[in-house]
């Protein structure tokens, strides 16, 4: 267990991300491409990598989202329109269908 120890109004706490806590909000994530170490900041980025590794899109008339599929396996990814609502549980699933390309990172 890491992380800082904080004492407020009497009570002592573990704190795992200072900065984030001290600036009120919730640590940011990033979608990280490990072989170039940028973080994805689109989804034309992020669409230019998955289909270099073997993705299509998927396009099925929903027009909230956003799909990849690939051919060779029953994976789908499903992404939000909308890359204000890209957060991280879309990021771990592209990391868990994609290992060893993809991290995910505190920002």
């Amino acid at each position: 267990m890491s992380g800082v120890w904080m004492f407020n109004n009497g009570v002592f706490r573990l704190v795992e991300n200072p900065a984030a806590e001290q600036s009120g909000g919730k640590p940011r994530k990033a979608l990280v491409y490990l072989p170039t170490g940028q973080a994805v900041g689109s989804y034309r980025a992020l669409e230019e990598i998955l289909t270099a590794l073997g993705w299509e899109r998927y396009y099925h008339g929903d027009p909230d989202l956003f799909q990849f599929h690939r051919e060779s396996s029953i994976d789908l990814i499903s992404l939000p329109r909308d890359f204000k609502k890209f957060n991280s549980v879309y990021m771990y699933d592209i990391v868990v269908k994609n290992p060893n390309i993809f991290h995910v990172r505190d920002i």
